[in-house]
């Protein structure tokens, strides 16, 4: 598996990330579908990856600068049809590397609170996450699990 900077301008891309907002339509309010679009993702303070084998794309993942101390894990999603495989680990893994590389003390993110995101939060739990208040601009919202994780340099 090569984890890679995405320039977002692949077909691939775009339609993973179709599907990433799909499941979060399917299982949220619209309200409470926190996911970036393609336009979103392409933020200056905003790093995107995706993850590829053979030329066939796996999964992706996104960071966000909130602060110099401070990132937030965005856009975290695998392929259907290879999950199940470590492709979301590989992803966290190396966003967190990353993410020490840069200085952050602290990782934070928005998952789904219902059960279609229980894989996720289990995934996160793995990691070191653990539930916390809203965090930067998010607001108490029952649809939503906010997680953060404390990371050593």
């Amino acid at each position: 598996m090569h984890i890679r900077v995405d320039d977002l301008t692949g077909h691939e891309i775009a339609m993973l990330l179709s599907a990433h907002l799909d499941h979060g339509n399917a299982h949220s309010p619209p309200e409470s579908v926190h996911a970036l679009d393609l336009d979103g993702l392409r933020r200056p303070d905003i790093t995107f990856w995706s993850a590829w084998e053979d030329g066939d794309l796996l999964g992706c993942g996104a960071l966000r600068e909130l602060s110099p101390e401070h990132g937030e894990l965005k856009s975290m999603h695998t392929a259907a049809r290879h999950r199940g495989k470590g492709v979301g680990r590989a992803m966290v893994e190396h966003i967190l590397k990353e993410a020490r590389a840069r200085g952050y003390r602290r990782i934070s993110l928005e998952t789904g609170s219902m059960e279609a995101f229980a894989p996720a939060r289990a995934l996160y739990a793995r990691f070191g996450f653990t539930e916390c208040p809203p965090f930067g601009s998010y607001r108490l919202d029952p649809h939503s699990t906010f997680m953060t994780c404390e990371i050593a340099a």
